[in-house]
């Protein structure tokens, strides 16, 4: 099959799933606009504000499409072959991955914009609730310290694709420059769109090409911030810290805004690469069911390696920590709980094909975020012209990074939101002590592990990024039982990805204590996982005492 036709396809899949199956698994939820959501019921100025749907669209896109659904495919490809990574991103995305955003947005915005460690605590009991949020917060541990890792490594690494080549700017700090500007341009729109309100089009006009813009100003002032990787993940985190405790209009919401159309422009380059560039598919079909290794056989470790791409509980952290507090319409849901994660499939997509374009021997070695980066500064130049290469891989390492931060400074707040909750401590402190709580771990991995460790977290990430999404659609489908709702579109998702997660993190378990040597990385990672496998037992069995318990009530009825 041709790039294009394969392309093709696939967005037409992605299309026919949007119009049929979301719209049905929206109806299931009776969205109703005449209900207020808590964006007006709560409205406070910080956390609690309503957005428009393209605004809210596009700073929840950015906000779940970072390295998971372009480093997990790459990654997967390398070891499996293309053909697995499509089939599971094409099922996955449509039958999994929406249908968990949309329904983790509907069941937040339906609880009062709760997290769903507060949806699991309501349904399953108090206990089960602490369980929920002990897991949630480890799992957002490992998606600070794997995504900051990367992002450092970008901000000081010189691509394998520019090595030897006449460059007249460091092309690390390059896109360290273009990605800091980034962040106070952000900012500059927040503050102007909070006191002065000017229409949105016209912020647009103006922001989004600057964003744009900040790639070719960082060629210019590469020489500024040459920092060597620890030191940056240090000031990732520290940046993490501020964003935090910051209202949502100063710097989530534009950063999100603008994040958005960077994505946009990413994938639009990529559409022309794919359609227009003439690339043929370089790597193989499939390679072995069992690659060796760790991690190497297929069943179960495609399905966690490919984590956002397909089906990821970060989302579900995303739609009720941050986006349900800012839905202005319940029929705004749909597009931004079910539309984002297709268009994030999309993203998927055209990371795979980045790889895919290239042959084995010109990847050894190199990271996804360097191979991402290459393949759309390739497509790129198709408008830019092959002289302005580096510039154009300078802009694709920047998006790449640029999706990381939308990620990791969600991530920090909802670990923030989630040690509140648990402390029941709701004041500014509270915030300061939550934010200071989440972000101890990921500084203290990020001084003693050496470079590239990312690689040692991100199988155990996208296992337990997998699992939780098995644990939210289980606290869902418990909630529409009790309801008399139809539970099958919930419960199949549930009961697959759970298993295949649950399968992954046991193996996960032995071969890291195996490998483990007092208290390295290895061991941490064992027992981390142990820790996961013991509370998504425990949540299990409280959802099947608690089914029952339901199912006897409604007898009584």
């Amino acid at each position: 099959m041709s790039l294009p036709l394969l392309a093709l396809s696939f967005l037409i899949l992605l299309v026919v799933a949007y119009r049929f199956y979301g719209g049905w698994v929206a109806r299931q939820f009776s969205i109703d606009d005449a209900r207020p959501t808590p964006a007006h019921s709560k409205k406070d100025g910080i956390d609690y504000v309503p957005a428009p749907k393209f605004y809210l669209f596009a700073q929840h896109f950015s906000a779940i499409a970072a390295a998971g659904p372009i480093a997990g495919p790459i990654l997967a490809c390398q070891s499996w072959g293309w053909l697995p990574c499509l089939v599971w991103i094409s099922l996955g995305v449509v039958l999994i991955g929406a249908v968990h955003d949309f329904s983790s947005l509907a069941a937040s915005v339906r609880h009062g914009a709760c997290t769903v460690a507060e949806i699991t605590r309501e349904h399953l009991g108090g206990r089960a609730g602490r369980a929920m949020m002990a897991f949630i917060w480890l799992a957002l541990i490992y998606v600070i310290v794997a995504f900051a890792d990367i992002t450092a490594a970008s901000f000081t690494g010189v691509t394998e694709e520019l090595a030897g080549a006449e460059v007249a700017f460091n092309p690390g700090g390059a896109v360290a420059a273009a990605s800091i500007m980034y962040l106070l341009l952000a900012i500059l729109m927040g503050v102007i769109q909070r006191f002065l309100n000017p229409p949105l089009w016209l912020m647009t006009v103006i922001f989004v090409p600057a964003t744009l813009g900040l790639s070719w100003l960082g060629t210019k002032v590469s020489t500024l911030l040459l920092l060597d990787i620890k030191t940056w993940g240090l000031l990732i985190i520290a940046y993490c810290f501020v964003a935090s405790v910051i209202p949502v209009w100063a710097l989530l919401q534009p950063r999100g805004y603008l994040g958005g159309f960077v994505l946009y422009m990413a994938l639009g380059v990529g559409v022309i690469g794919v359609f227009f560039g003439g690339y043929e598919i370089e790597q193989p079909v499939f390679r072995s069911f069992d690659v060796g290794g760790m991690t190497g056989q297929l069943f179960p470790f495609l399905f966690v390696t490919i984590a956002c791409g397909a089906c990821s509980g970060f989302h579900g952290l995303v739609c009720s920590g941050t986006t349900s507090k800012q839905v202005d319409r319940e029929s705004h849901m749909q597009p931004v709980g079910y539309g984002a994660m297709l268009a994030e499939g999309f993203v998927a997509l055209i990371a795979l094909v980045t790889i895919m374009i290239v042959s084995s021997d010109d990847i050894k070695g190199l990271r996804p975020g360097t191979i991402y980066g290459n393949g759309i500064g390739r497509f790129m130049t198709l408008l830019v012209g092959e002289n302005n290469l580096q510039f154009a891989i300078t802009f694709g390492a920047m998006a790449f990074s640029t999706f990381v931060f939308d990620t990791l400074d969600v991530c920090t707040r909802l670990g923030r939101l989630i040690v509140q909750e648990l402390l029941k401590w709701p004041t500014r402190t509270g915030a300061f002590v939550g934010t200071l709580a989440t972000v101890a771990l990921p500084v203290y991995f990020l001084s003693v592990a050496p470079e590239g460790a990312y690689l040692k977290f991100w199988t155990l990430f996208g296992a337990s990024n997998q699992l939780l999404a098995a644990l939210t659609l289980l606290s869902i489908t418990l909630w529409l039982y009790r309801a008399g709702k139809r539970v099958a579109f919930t419960l199949l998702p549930l009961l697959f990805v759970l298993t295949i997660t649950m399968w992954s993190l046991v193996q996960l378990m032995v071969s890291n204590f195996r490998a483990g040597q007092g208290l390295d990385v290895s061991m941490i990672n064992a027992l981390t996982a142990a820790a996961l496998i013991v509370l998504a037992l425990y949540l299990a069995a409280a959802a099947f005492v608690k089914a029952g318990n339901f199912r006897f009530e409604r007898k009584e009825r």
